[in-house]
């Protein structure tokens, strides 16, 4: 729970549209403060107009430290601290391990991994110093499971919860917490204009990546979950005493992430014996 004793700060990332944009709205109404970052100077306006006396905008692409570290001072500057850091910023690769090109791929990497961790250090020194403060991160049910044609984006998401777990047991004795957020299906550009797509198809994966890839176009537009009620629900986590180290958000991501624990945990049961036969035998 946030230590101010006033109105939160919240820094949020990738605020131009869909889950950051509804998040800058909720914490706003709310009536806190909000430093949002959007990557080019075209979308400031619109997110100042949420609310002009609660939200300033920082100009900055995750993808960059040094821009990162600016947005970082303007909210510091600004309001004096830092509560709820949201690393939503990211977006989505559709595409076959073997149909990505190199620059694709180190793309994802850059703004979901690499950004996460920028976005992070740059905060940690900040909330170190105010003794509290909560750590979002905004994954997907992809960190958890996996789907064909979404190998680097879930190997991203993978990256971030494995990084955010290990960083919750790192700050947990300084007051600072951590959530991973893992989405299902909300309708958001992520499945539509957001989703960056293979260069050059390959026939022979029709049955897995490009299957895949159709269903992601049929669902776009038609996505159940409501991005402003997600927001709504991270307002309610981060005010929690005790919030979760993971929350999956949707009834397709908690039924996913329910089949897959399943799924790993009988196959456990079913090699325990060849893995647990790796000692050297007693002397």
């Amino acid at each position: 729970m946030s230590s101010a004793p006033g109105p939160r700060v919240w820094f949020v990332t990738g605020t131009s549209s869909g889950i950051g944009r509804c998040v800058v709205e909720a914490a706003a109404a709310h009536g806190d403060r909000v430093v949002a970052t959007v990557r080019r100077p075209e979308e400031a306006a619109a997110v100042t107009r949420i609310a002009p006396d609660r939200v300033r905008v920082a100009i900055a692409d995750v993808t960059d430290p040094g821009q990162v570290r600016r947005a970082v001072a303007l909210a510091v500057d600004g309001f004096g601290r830092i509560d709820v850091v949201v690393n939503n910023a990211g977006h989505g690769l559709i595409a076959g391990v073997e149909e990505a090109t190199d620059d694709q791929w180190h793309r994802q990497f850059a703004t979901n991994v690499f950004g996460v961790i920028d976005v992070t250090r740059a905060v940690l020194p900040v909330m170190r110093r105010q003794a509290g403060g909560h750590f979002v991160m905004i994954s997907s049910v992809s960190g958890q499971s996996a789907a064909p044609g979404l190998a680097y984006y879930a190997a991203s998401k993978h990256a971030v919860e494995g990084f955010s777990e290990a960083l919750a047991r790192e700050v947990a004795h300084l007051g600072i917490r951590v959530t991973i957020v893992e989405p299902g299906m909300f309708r958001t550009a992520w499945a539509g204009r957001s989703l960056e797509r293979a260069e050059g198809e390959l026939a022979i994966y029709a049955p897995s990546s490009g299957a895949v890839r159709d269903r992601l176009a049929a669902a776009d537009g038609h996505q159940v979950g409501d991005p402003a009620r997600l927001a709504a629900a991270l307002l309610r986590v981060v005010d929690d005493p005790d919030p979760p180290l993971r929350l999956p958000m949707g009834r397709d991501a908690v039924d996913g992430i329910r089949r897959k624990i399943a799924r790993q945990s009988e196959e456990l049961d079913r090699w325990e014996a060849v893995a647990v036969d790796t000692a050297f035998p007693p002397a």
